[in-house]
Parts: C-alpha cells; sequence; structure tokens
C-alpha cells in the first residue's frame, strides 16, 4: 500500500472514529526510494562497476600484435574483472554489473521496478564509457590508464579492508591478489601496469632509464587519492568530522579522536529489494 507523509496531527486509530488530518499526503513507494541516498550510491555503483568492467575486460581482449588471441587472458581478464568489482561495491548496489541480472532480480521480486530500470540505464552507460580504447598509447594516455589501474587496485583494498562490513567478505588476501592480477592482465600491453611507484623506482634506478619515469608516480598517486575518496565519501560514507579526521592525521587513533571506541556499527550489507 502506499506509505503516508504527515505533515501535522495523527491518524484516527480504527474503530475510534474521526476525521482523517487534512495535512496527511499520500506518497508513492517510490518516492521513498528515490529520496534515500543508498538508492542514488547503488546507482552510481552500477555505473561504475560496469565502466570498469568493460574498460578492463575489453582492453585484454585488444589485439596488440598478430596471431590468434588468448582466450584464456581474456576470460580471465572478465572474470577477475567482476571478482574484483563484486568484492569492491558488491555490498552498495549487488554489482550486477548486467542487465539481465538485473531482470532476474526483477522477476524474482527482489528488487523494485524503479530499481531495475535505473541500474539496467546505468549498466548501459557505463558500458558505453567504458568502452572507447584502443591499442597504443600517449603519454597522456598512459597516465590515465595508471590512474584506473590503481584506482580499482586502491577501491578494492578499502572495501576489503572495511571493518563495518559484516558478510561475504570472502579471503582477503585473494581478493587483493585477484585485484592486482586484473591489473596487469590489462596494464601490461598498455603501460606494463606499474600500480605502485616503488615497484617502478626500482628498475628505473637500476637501469638508468627514467624516460617519462613520472607517469608512474603521478597515475598510481592520483588513482590511489581518487580511489580513497571515492569509497569513503560516496560510495561507502564513513561518519567522521573534520576535527575527527584532523585528529587521525596528527597521529591520534580513530578511537581516540572523539574520546570513545570506534564500533563496527550497523550492517551495510545492502538488500535490493522493493519497498
Amino acid at each position: 500500500g502506499l506509505k503516508v507523509l504527515y505533515k501535522g496531527g495523527c491518524p484516527s486509530r480504527s474503530g475510534q472514529g474521526g476525521n482523517r488530518d487534512p495535512g496527511i499526503v499520500p506518497i508513492p513507494p517510490a518516492m521513498w526510494e528515490l529520496r534515500a541516498a543508498s538508492f542514488w550510491r547503488a546507482i552510481f555503483a552500477e555505473f561504475f562497476a560496469t565502466l570498469f568492467y568493460v574498460f578492463f575486460g575489453l582492453g585484454a581482449s585488444l589485439r596488440w600484435a598478430p596471431g590468434p588471441l588468448h582466450i584464456l587472458q581474456v576470460a580471465l581478464a572478465f572474470g577477475l574483472a567482476l571478482a574484483t568489482l563484486v568484492q569492491a561495491v558488491g555490498h552498495i548496489s549487488g554489482a550486477h554489473v548486467n542487465p539481465a541480472v538485473t531482470f532476474a532480480f526483477l522477476v524474482g521480486s527482489q528488487m523494485s521496478l524503479l530499481r531495475a530500470f535505473c541500474y539496467m540505464a546505468a549498466q548501459l552507460l557505463g558500458a558505453v564509457a567504458g568502452a572507447a580504447l584502443h591499442p597504443g598509447v600517449s603519454v597522456g594516455q598512459a597516465t590515465i590508464v595508471e590512474i584506473f589501474l590503481t584506482l580499482q587496485f586502491v577501491l578494492c583494498i578499502f572495501a576489503t579492508y572495511d571493518e563495518r562490513r559484516n558478510g561475504r567478505l570472502g579471503s582477503v588476501a585473494l581478493a587483493v591478489g585477484f585485484s592486482l592480477t586484473l591489473g596487469h592482465l590489462f596494464g601490461m600491453y598498455y603501460t606494463g601496469a606499474g600500480m605502485n611507484p616503488a615497484r617502478s623506482f626500482a628498475p628505473a634506478i637500476l637501469t638508468r632509464n627514467f624516460t617519462n619515469h613520472w607517469v608512474y608516480w603521478v597515475g598510481p598517486i592520483i588513482g590511489a587519492g581518487l580511489g580513497s575518496l571515492l569509497y569513503d565519501f560516496l560510495l561507502c560514507p564513513r561518519l567522521k568530522s573534520v576535527s575527527e579526521r584532523l585528529s587521525i592525521l596528527k597521529g591520534a587513533r580513530p578511537s581516540e579522536s572523539n574520546g570513545q571506541p570506534e564500533g563496527t556499527g550497523e550492517p551495510v550489507e545492502l538488500k535490493t529489494q522493493a519497498l
């Protein structure tokens, strides 16, 4: 039935008579979903996840040299991309990344029609955005590749180590390792898959070759920062004040920043159900 927003007064109780308050405005159930910040975070998560799924999967499928396409590499890239994204945003949107999967949830009455429509739209837009790839990169494009590689890696790490999560985490080591493997399956052809300034700095020192070496610093640093901001402020926000964050930066333990131990809070696993 319809949920009701009360602007004033109380509705009469059944069997007690009285007139209905004229200030009562019936609100369609879908409006409650549209007003929820978690709903829009889930929509963005589907857009973001599908973009990265297509970006990494198709990127690993491009032909860089004559000869047969390595089918195993392509299969691993798509599979590890999905595994990484399920770990990163599965607790936010379910990480459907596929209109067919979303339709199955709709048929099973596990999500509302509005949410299903928005999921599918976000997935299609994300897929188009992630498909703009071609073999060969300029220095600027190489930097962007390093940003994307490190962003997905850091996002997976943040989601895996998030103490607020309470279910279906799996192996932390495997999740992070698969994310790194995905980065290499895609990035080896483009930039060599730096993703780590220290790892790129060592061979540059030994070979005395610093040509475009800045790419392997700027890209990962920007990607890591974006991954942190994306997870902590948009996908799964942490309710910390500016003073608490500054206290942590000054060296205070998180539990000391507000004088009270930091609890695990309520579960944040999302279930896509109709309202």
